[in-house]
């Protein structure tokens, strides 16, 4: 065996040493499988061949970056098989994580010894495939059909200690692997059955059909979880005959849009912890941090501390409040005990390191301290002057600003380089995602600090330049803009609901402003609209607020609530305002089908992450998708906007643009831009509350002309939108007793590369008549003096 080959062959005595060093997780990349083949006739003569890996982790999976090519020789269940029907037989001796291919390869070995606490599975579901190298067949040999359908059909893991008692172990080991491995090698048992060979216990049809009822309702819409159910069912025929068909199915999974989405996906979630702005910087080490504010958001935050194992502070204002907050956290803390997520052991040393207190004296010894008080510049700026008082000079400031400038906030403030952003969501013990801010003067090492703490509490960060409502929430806003669009222009909000959620989001736009509130963001508008005004404002949302229909919690909102139900009901009187807004504006209401709907939403989020991308604001397109999926209920097996722009197709309407073709016309380049440099400072905005202001300038969108035009159905007796479901939720914050505004953030667009370009483009998509959409665009852009870039103009279906 060459000695560049990452395994590696020793002879002691009569055990076969098989050594597999190929960091940084030892996946079966073409050079391991190689090495392997050659290891099954370099291990000939021996007692035992040990397989064994270098590093923190056995064999955790394949290598995907070889998945976009066609596969080569030899070919992983041609390894499997070997190592299976060697005249050696083999030991798995494993760590940390076996996974995908690991785990396939440990199973094709006689025994296997795990060390306490290694992880076993087969995650390939969460990349939208199916195991291709005998997982689907031998592990329903090896544990049994339905535990083996919990595993392959959710991704999730096993610990070595519950494998054990699913006989999918020989022994768990606490102690040394190898010595473990010597005392197992002088007294070897009898060889057992190879897995093919065994045969499957069979299963009550109920339980399967049970198991795929359930599998169907959390995959909404994803279909590995149901393709790898049916690949463990193929266990039944002959191993051969199934393994080919494994075999066959996930490598035509492999160019399947929903594979390449979630591909995409889990390579983001790596880059974007990795800035250039934090490249070469050292994190601090905090262990005690400050939370002012205990309302939900900043329970949220120090209960979510408190898990990552820091000690934490929490402030307000007096002692009611104090009692309130900390009440917040013990309920935050018996939700997880209750869901088996801490142990009471857990609950209570987490207790031991928690105060909440009235006196800012006590965050004095705090590394990092972090804001979550209501939305106003004047309220967070006395939060951090009193702050600055009793920290050190040096301890690290952040905001929990939703849409705020944290220039503003931080104004006056001593040493500015330890200020920053970090913008968690509702429910913040939960939701992964983690906004990271920076300010022009923040420091290499604070931003590090904030990267490095965000996954210490097991979250995604992505950091952000500053813009009216940073990433997320600045497309959210586009995204309700245009939903409201589709409203005045024809859609009800049942419509535009159904249509998002057949898509694949959790829920449509307006059940969530009715389970989140629609008072934050009216507050908002109102707010912008002090300086700002633009007469193709869409007033539907005022009206409702005006009406007292804030929500669910005030009896309703876009939607009807019966008593004591949470379900969506239409709204007669809501659908009238809608109709009366189209007539008062001279607008020709039309029928739009579902794909229309989400399409038209699905460019507008598309268009505006391309210029956030362009501005600085992100520093890819990749991070855009990130906090889409992360912050939004954006279906990860659709990849995120940006990816989905670049690449989907669906009923009959192409989104004929790419993310990096979108961001290099925002930009007036040939170029694609795919990274940059993030802002630290405000761009120079006009605001605008047209469906698409702050979207791609030069791009135009062809609307339907050709769609059905006719009246929009009327309400239909007991008909909903169907279930809502969300986690997110209006907060309030004992420093200020009021809503604060960040689970329910701006509605106000951010600035375009190009404001009046950006204005007019957000003017040429809202349509007042019935005019073509294509005349309409021309004659626009002719008095704008807009370039159209043909290439990316978007057809719909009926487009003509």
């Amino acid at each position: 065996m060459q000695q560049s080959s990452p395994v590696s062959v020793r002879h002691d005595g009569d055990i076969a040493w098989v050594v597999v060093d190929n960091p940084p997780v030892n996946a079966t990349s073409l050079a391991v499988r190689q090495g392997l083949r050659d290891a099954v006739a370099l291990v000939a003569g021996a007692k035992l061949a040990v397989l064994v890996c270098e590093g923190k982790t056995f064999i955790a999976g394949g290598d995907m970056s070889e998945f976009d090519a066609a596969p080569v020789a030899p070919h992983l269940p041609d390894v499997v098989q070997m190592i299976e029907d060697s005249a050696t037989p083999f030991l798995a001796l494993m760590h940390g994580n076996v996974l995908g291919g690991g785990f396939e390869i440990a199973m094709g070995c006689a025994w296997r010894i795990a060390a306490a606490g290694t992880r076993f599975g087969l995650p390939e579901v969460n990349v939208g495939l199916i195991p291709g190298a005998g997982g689907t067949q031998r592990l329903p040999r090896l544990i049994g059909l339905l535990p083996a359908i919990d595993v392959a059909c959710s991704g999730r893991l096993l610990k070595a200690e519950d494998l054990l008692r699913m006989g999918g172990l020989d022994a768990v080991e606490a102690g040394d692997l190898q010595l473990a491995a010597r005392a197992f090698a002088e007294a070897l048992p009898v060889r057992p059955v190879p897995l093919r060979l065994r045969p499957v216990a069979a299963v009550e049809e109920a339980a399967i059909e049970a198991k795929r009822g359930d599998i169907a309702r959390k995959s909404k819409g994803q279909k590995s979880p149901l393709l790898n159910l049916e690949a463990l069912l193929w266990s039944a025929l002959p191993f051969k005959e199934a393994q080919a068909k494994e075999r066959a199915l996930h490598l035509a999974l492999r160019g399947s849009e929903q594979s390449r989405a979630l591909r995409h996906v889990f390579f983001a979630e790596r880059a974007v912890v990795k800035p250039a702005a934090i490249a070469g910087a050292t994190p601090r080490d905090v262990r005690h941090v400050a939370v002012v504010g205990g309302g939900l958001m900043g329970a949220g935050i120090a209960v979510a501390t408190l898990g990552a194992g820091c000690q934490v502070t929490l402030i307000e204002r007096d002692a009611d409040a104090v009692s309130a907050a900390q009440q917040r956290v013990v309920s935050l803390l018996e939700g997880a005990l209750r869901r088996g997520k801490i142990s009471a052991a857990k609950m209570s040393a987490q207790l031991a390191e928690f105060r909440a207190s009235d006196d800012y004296a006590d965050a004095g010894s705090a590394g990092l301290a972090i804001e979550a008080v209501f939305e106003d510049v004047a309220v967070k700026r006395a939060v951090f002057e009193r702050l600055a008082g009793v920290m050190r000079a040096d301890a690290i400031l952040a905001t929990n600003t939703s849409y705020l400038d944290p220039g503003l906030i931080f104004a006056g403030i001593a040493n500015p380089g330890r200020c920053l952003g970090l913008h968690f969501f509702s429910p913040a013990h939960i939701m992964k995602l983690l906004e990271v801010v920076a300010l022009p003067g923040t420091d290499a090492d604070v931003l590090a600090t904030g990267f490095a703490f965000g996954k210490r509490l097991r979250k995604v960060p992505v950091l952000s330049g500053i813009c009216d409502g940073f990433i997320g929430n600045r497309m959210l806003a586009a995204y309700r803009r245009e939903a409201d669009c589709l409203l005045a222009e024809g859609a009800l909000p049942y419509q535009v609901d159904g249509a998002m959620r057949a898509f694949g989001m959790a829920m449509g736009p307006y059940e969530l402003q009715d389970l989140t509130g629609l008072q934050i963001a009216w507050a908002n508008r109102k707010r912008q609209q002090k300086t700002d005004h633009d007469a193709a404002y869409n007033s539907i949302a005022d009206q409702l607020c005006e009406a007292g229909r804030l929500g669910q919690r005030s009896g309703g909102g876009w939607y009807a609530y019966d008593a004591g139900s949470r379900t969506p009901r239409r709204e007669a009187a809501v659908e009238q305002i809608i109709l009366e807004y189209s007539a008062s504006q001279g607008i020709a209401r039309r029928n739009f089908t579902p794909e229309q709907i989400s399409q038209r939403i699905l460019l507008v989020l598309a268009r505006e992450g391309a210029a956030i991308v362009a501005e600085g604001i992100a520093e890819r397109a990749a991070d855009v998708d990130v906090v889409q999926v992360h912050g939004y209920g954006f279906p990860r097996w659709r990849g995120g906007p940006m990816h989905y722009a670049a690449s989907a197709t669906g009923g009959g309407a192409t989104l004929i643009t790419t993310a990096t073709a979108i961001t290099a016309a925002v930009r007036g380049t040939g170029d694609t831009a795919e990274a940059g440099p993030v802002k630290r400072q405000v761009p120079t905005t006009e605001h605008n509350n047209s469906p698409t202001a702050g979207a791609t300038a030069g791009l135009t969108v062809g609307r339907t002309p050709g769609a059905t035009a006719g009246p929009t159905p009327g309400p239909t007796p007991g008909e909903t939108p169907g279930p809502s479901r969300g986690t997110t939720g209006g907060q309030k914050s004992g420093l200020a007793s009021v809503p604060s505004a960040d689970p329910t953030p701006s509605q106000k667009a951010g600035p375009s590369a190009d404001p009046k370009r950006g204005a007019a483009a957000g003017r040429l998509v809202r349509q007042r008549t019935g005019q073509p959409a294509r005349q309409r665009a021309t004659r626009l852009a002719r008095r704008s003096k807009m370039r159209t870039v043909k290439k990316f103009t978007t057809r719909w279906p009926g487009d003509t």
